[in-house]
Protein backbone atom coordinates (compact mmCIF):
# COMPACT_ATOMS: atom_id res chain seq x y z
CA UNK A 1 0.00 0.00 0.00
CA UNK A 2 1.01 3.86 -0.01
CA UNK A 3 3.03 4.82 2.59
CA UNK A 4 4.16 8.57 2.89
CA UNK A 5 6.52 9.11 5.78
CA UNK A 6 7.54 12.90 6.70
CA UNK A 7 10.49 13.61 9.14
CA UNK A 8 12.41 16.87 9.79
CA UNK A 9 10.01 18.86 11.72
CA UNK A 10 10.80 20.53 15.47
CA UNK A 11 11.50 23.65 16.48
CA UNK A 12 13.14 26.68 15.18
CA UNK A 13 13.52 30.33 16.18
CA UNK A 14 11.67 33.17 14.12
CA UNK A 15 14.14 33.35 11.10
CA UNK A 16 15.53 30.25 11.15
CA UNK A 17 15.21 27.16 8.60
CA UNK A 18 14.16 23.72 8.95
CA UNK A 19 13.89 21.05 5.85
CA UNK A 20 11.41 18.39 6.10
CA UNK A 21 11.21 15.26 4.02
CA UNK A 22 8.75 12.81 2.59
CA UNK A 23 9.87 9.12 1.79
CA UNK A 24 7.25 7.14 -0.55
CA UNK A 25 6.67 3.91 -1.01
CA UNK A 26 4.24 1.52 -2.68
CA UNK A 27 3.86 4.22 -5.73
CA UNK A 28 5.27 4.88 -8.83
CA UNK A 29 7.10 8.11 -7.39
CA UNK A 30 8.93 9.08 -10.54
CA UNK A 31 5.19 9.82 -12.00
CA UNK A 32 3.63 11.05 -9.29
CA UNK A 33 2.51 14.76 -8.84
CA UNK A 34 3.80 15.55 -5.05
CA UNK A 35 2.88 18.60 -2.52
CA UNK A 36 2.99 19.70 0.89
CA UNK A 37 0.53 21.33 3.16
CA UNK A 38 0.09 22.43 6.26
CA UNK A 39 -2.44 22.81 9.27
CA UNK A 40 -2.29 25.23 12.09
CA UNK A 41 -4.51 24.84 15.44
CA UNK A 42 -8.42 25.75 14.21
CA UNK A 43 -7.21 26.32 10.55
CA UNK A 44 -8.29 24.28 7.26
CA UNK A 45 -5.53 21.77 5.90
CA UNK A 46 -3.78 24.19 3.29
CA UNK A 47 -1.59 23.73 0.02
CA UNK A 48 1.97 24.67 0.86
CA UNK A 49 3.85 23.82 -2.63
CA UNK A 50 3.19 21.30 -5.17
CA UNK A 51 5.85 19.76 -8.00
CA UNK A 52 4.77 17.68 -10.88
CA UNK A 53 6.38 14.90 -12.30
CA UNK A 54 8.37 17.37 -14.75
CA UNK A 55 9.67 19.24 -11.58
CA UNK A 56 7.09 21.97 -12.50
CA UNK A 57 6.51 23.93 -8.42
CA UNK A 58 3.73 26.02 -7.59
CA UNK A 59 3.75 27.86 -3.83
CA UNK A 60 1.21 29.42 -1.85
CA UNK A 61 1.99 33.24 -1.83
CA UNK A 62 2.55 33.02 1.82
CA UNK A 63 5.40 31.12 1.40
CA UNK A 64 7.03 32.39 -2.27
CA UNK A 65 10.41 33.25 -1.95
CA UNK A 66 11.13 31.61 0.86
CA UNK A 67 10.43 27.84 0.61
CA UNK A 68 11.64 25.29 -1.98
CA UNK A 69 9.78 21.74 -2.64
CA UNK A 70 12.14 19.78 -4.74
CA UNK A 71 12.05 15.93 -5.55
CA UNK A 72 14.70 12.90 -5.54
CA UNK A 73 13.15 10.13 -7.98
CA UNK A 74 16.14 8.22 -7.09
CA UNK A 75 15.27 8.44 -3.50
CA UNK A 76 11.45 8.29 -3.96
CA UNK A 77 11.88 11.58 -1.52
CA UNK A 78 10.24 14.68 -2.00
CA UNK A 79 11.72 17.71 0.30
CA UNK A 80 10.47 21.10 1.20
CA UNK A 81 13.06 23.23 2.15
CA UNK A 82 12.01 26.08 4.46
CA UNK A 83 14.09 29.34 5.02
CA UNK A 84 13.08 32.55 6.61
CA UNK A 85 10.77 31.29 9.16
CA UNK A 86 7.85 33.31 10.73
CA UNK A 87 5.22 31.98 13.66
CA UNK A 88 2.72 31.96 11.32
CA UNK A 89 3.84 28.74 9.85
CA UNK A 90 3.55 27.12 12.99
CA UNK A 91 1.74 23.80 12.05
CA UNK A 92 1.45 20.26 11.33
CA UNK A 93 3.00 19.57 7.65
CA UNK A 94 1.78 16.92 5.70
CA UNK A 95 3.26 15.41 2.41
CA UNK A 96 0.30 14.59 -0.27
CA UNK A 97 1.21 12.17 -3.20
CA UNK A 98 -1.88 11.76 -6.09
CA UNK A 99 -1.67 8.37 -7.75
CA UNK A 100 -4.52 5.90 -9.72
CA UNK A 101 -6.54 9.29 -9.06
CA UNK A 102 -6.26 9.11 -5.58
CA UNK A 103 -4.84 11.59 -3.00
CA UNK A 104 -2.81 9.99 0.03
CA UNK A 105 -1.41 11.27 3.12
CA UNK A 106 1.54 11.40 5.25
CA UNK A 107 1.04 10.75 9.28
CA UNK A 108 2.08 14.95 9.25
CA UNK A 109 5.46 16.58 11.54
CA UNK A 110 4.95 19.11 13.74
CA UNK A 111 6.63 22.36 12.79
CA UNK A 112 7.07 25.19 15.65
CA UNK A 113 8.74 28.52 15.09
CA UNK A 114 8.69 30.32 18.09
CA UNK A 115 11.77 32.14 20.30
Amino acid sequence: QVQLVESGGGLVQPGGSLRLSCAASGLPFSTSPMSWFRQAPGKERGLVATISIGGVRNYADSVKGRFTISRDNAKNTVYLQMNSLKPAATAVYYCSAIHSYARFWGQGTQVTVSS
